[in-house]
């Protein structure tokens, strides 16, 4: 009999409920949901940040599991990288927004994502949408090396007061938790507003009334191309990134339809 197909669920450890919405979406897909758990060096540009990152192989083996994991691999940085590493070139997209803010961050992130398929040999891949630029690169790199892999989407998980979930958000002082429900106060302020230039200005407006919240980029994307949205974009996506207490914050919330 043959075995089921493999879906697939990359993470870097530190499971919260938005990971488990992942697994849950990768059983639904498969019985064979296999789970990753590697913290990889090549997507760090800050050695600091990389020390920081939590480790906690044992509390996210259980969580995978009950979640619905058939198998969590927690490999070792050998096994993914026994050689020398060619990075993959995450091209123009990969240094703007994100990519511009981490310099190599997306290279280093295909790369290892590139591997990690090449190791489990998924049908499916389940990334979730809160790393929307990161979703998107994926995508397109499956496409430009012909890989017969289906990246599947899944929707930003949030905590009850709107903040996107994250594993850095155990990193902020309760001041800074409460600030930083401002991300996704100002993207629901601009998201229904059909005029693209009050849309910007929305965003902008709301998250400067956070003296604590320091803005790296607010935009509206086309969700197509990943430049700027313009009058002749149809999906278009606000996306936000910035600073609380030294810990680097992301959201995003799709635009209503038509925006001018």
């Amino acid at each position: 009999m043959k075995p089921p197909e493999i879906a697939f669920v990359p993470t870097m450890g530190a499971l919260h409920a938005g990971h488990e919405s992942l697994i849950r979406l990768a059983r639904s897909l498969s019985e064979d949901a296999v789970v990753s758990v590697f913290v990889n060096p090549l997507q760090f540009e800050n050695p600091e940040d990389l020390a920081k990152y939590p480790r906690t192989p044992d509390v996210d083996t259980a969580i995978a599991i009950a979640a619905g994991a058939a198998r969590v691999w927690i490999p070792t940085a050998q096994e993914i990288y026994p050689a020398k590493v060619d990075l993959i070139d995450s091209g123009e997209v990969g240094k703007t927004f994100e990519g511009a803010a981490r310099p190599g961050h997306f290279d280093g992130m295909l790369t290892v994502v590139k591997r990690l398929f090449e190791l489990t040999t998924p049908k499916w891949a389940i990334f979730g949408e809160k790393d929307f630029q990161q979703l998107f690169l994926v995508k397109a790199m499956v496409a430009k090396f012909d890989l017969p892999i289906e990246i599947v989407s899944a929707p930003i998980v949030r905590e009850s007061d709107g903040l996107a979930m994250s594993s850095r958000n155990i990193r902020l002082s309760p001041e800074g938790r409460a600030a930083a429900t401002v991300i996704s106060q100002a993207l629901g302020k601009a998201a229904p507003v059909k005029d693209l230039a009050l849309a910007r200005s929305t965003l902008a407006a709301a998250l400067a009334d956070q003296p604590l919240f320091t803005v790296d980029y607010a935009e509206i994307i086309d969700e197509a191309t990943f430049l700027p949205a313009t009058s002749t974009t149809g999906s278009n996506r606000a996306i936000v990134a910035g600073w609380i207490n030294g810990v680097r914050l992301l959201d995003n919330m799709a635009m209503s339809q038509a925006t001018v």
